[in-house]
């Protein structure tokens, strides 16, 4: 493991005030094909052919850039890029936040470190394999995945003298599998997801093996692992209140699991939804009671369904989706009452729950990215005790890294009479509809290239 210093953005800043126009192709492929190192266009429709399709050219090198304040036709949010940066790791697969420090995952072997608020490269990590495809943050510890199938756990010294120490690799090597390539308890294929309950110190891992496994951070070990669906398993959250654990699947489903009581096991209490299209991400949000409780999930159909959970039953109900992405959703993030998504047509959108209602609506369309937006993550911005909004972190397959500032004003007085509210939400809807995502030329290619009529 090698650990590389700190490192300002001054010698990375160059004069370039050019607006990059949206693309005008782009090959389009499963959530499991956008990955691969060499991309072959492959129709999500059963019907269409394969054909092969150039990929989108990747952005020129730009510094941080500071783009105008946005406002929406929703006066309820404000924001602005305030950091847009292009490195030459290849693809972004993974982001975590902890303590205020920033981690990113690439197609290279290196794990770069960014401080929150000065969006400053503080260094980055070097791990014997490359391809970090999941990354999460917690506490001083840091989980990554590789490309040979293994977790690796880092320590995190976050003082004046930054400092990061690999602890250990999942599974460990034992004496007495010398002689034998892979362990038992190793993944056979990309470790795709990753989750940690807190109470127990269990560490989730999520596979395109189609397995779920759980390891005891204590002692290192794997302490039970299942088949949890038919197909790669994309996206894995857990209930730190009562240790509930949500996975998603390529195979449509969604499922959550829960402990054996006294036991390591895990068994299968409900299929929340069926359907076609892929799952390809999860987000939980708890609200401001202790049994409120809401699920989203993003599908390649471009739709995000949720659940409600009941408070007496604990089952979740399905609520409705959230209809405004052209293509489909890749990324999720839930924090307080908004939920960001980010989706193959380049976009990301801002939604807030109401209060004390399960209605959502579009605060805003985040329009900066130039391919598909593979992963996400939110914090709090926190100044000196005080909330100053929201820090949404973002990464595509255009290969750039950038970060939100998201300032969202206090909601509305309700209104009283459900007509208004009614026309309201008309409007809301209307704008929806007609806002421009994408320029007419890509989504011209789009339609022909999946034979849509």
């Amino acid at each position: 493991m090698e650990f590389y210093g700190k490192r300002t953005l001054r010698g990375l800043i160059d004069e370039d005030k050019k607006t990059k126009p949206s693309p005008t192709h782009l090959s389009f492929k499963t959530h499991q094909e956008m990955l691969e190192p060499n991309p072959q266009f492959m129709s999500p429709t059963r019907h269409s052919s394969p054909s092969m399709i150039s990929f989108f050219p990747p952005s020129p090198e730009s510094p941080w850039t500071l783009s105008p304040l946005h406002t929406t036709p929703s006066p309820s949010l404000l924001y602005h890029c305030v950091a847009s940066l292009h490195r030459h790791d290849g693809n972004i697969f993974s982001i975590g936040v902890s303590r205020g420090m920033v981690f990113t995952g690439s197609q290279s072997s290196h794990i770069r470190l960014w401080q929150q608020q000065e969006c400053v490269e503080r260094g980055y990590l070097k791990a014997s394999s490359g391809e970090v495809r999941a990354i999460l943050a917690y506490g001083n510890m840091l989980f990554t995945t590789h490309r040979d199938y293994k977790i690796r756990i880092w320590n995190i010294s976050f003082s004046e003298n930054f400092r990061c120490k690999k602890i250990t690799t999942l599974p460990q090597r034992s004496p007495f599998l010398l002689f034998q390539r892979t362990n038992t308890h190793q993944h056979k294929d990309f470790i795709s997801c990753l989750a940690y309950y807190h109470a127990e110190g269990l560490l989730y891992t999520g596979s395109w093996d189609k397995t779920v496994k759980a390891w005891r951070v204590s002692d290192k070990k794997c302490v039970d692992s299942f088949v949890a669906h038919e197909d790669n398993v994309n996206a894995i959250v857990v209930n730190q209140e009562d240790g509930c654990v949500f996975t998603c699947s390529s195979d449509g489903s969604v499922k959550i699991w829960r402990r054996v009581y006294m036991e390591s096991s895990h068994t299968l209490t409900m299929i929340l939804k069926f359907q076609r299209s892929p799952v390809n991400a999860l987000a939980l949000s708890l609200g401001s009671s202790k049994d409120s409780c809401f699920l989203y999930s993003g599908s390649s159909d471009g739709f995000i369904n949720f659940w409600e959970k009941e408070k007496m039953s604990g089952r979740f109900n399905h609520g409705g989706f959230l209809d405004g992405h052209r293509f489909a959703v890749l990324c999720l993030v839930a924090v307080e009452s908004l939920v960001f998504s980010g989706s193959e047509d380049t976009t990301i959108r801002v939604w807030r729950r109401e209060e004390g209602s399960s209605f959502h609506g579009c605060l805003a369309v985040l329009d900066g990215h130039r391919g598909p937006v593979k992963c996400l993550t939110a914090s709090l911005e926190v100044k000196k005790d005080f909330v100053m909004g929201f820090l949404v972190y973002s990464a595509s397959l255009d290969q750039t890294f950038k970060v939100w500032r998201i300032r969202v004003l206090p909601e509305e007085k309700k209104i009283d009479s459900d007509t208004e509210r009614y026309d309201q939400r008309i409007k809301i809807m209307g704008y929806e509809m007609i806002s421009p995502v994408l320029s007419p030329s890509w989504v011209k290619k789009k339609i022909q290239g999946n034979h849509l009529q």
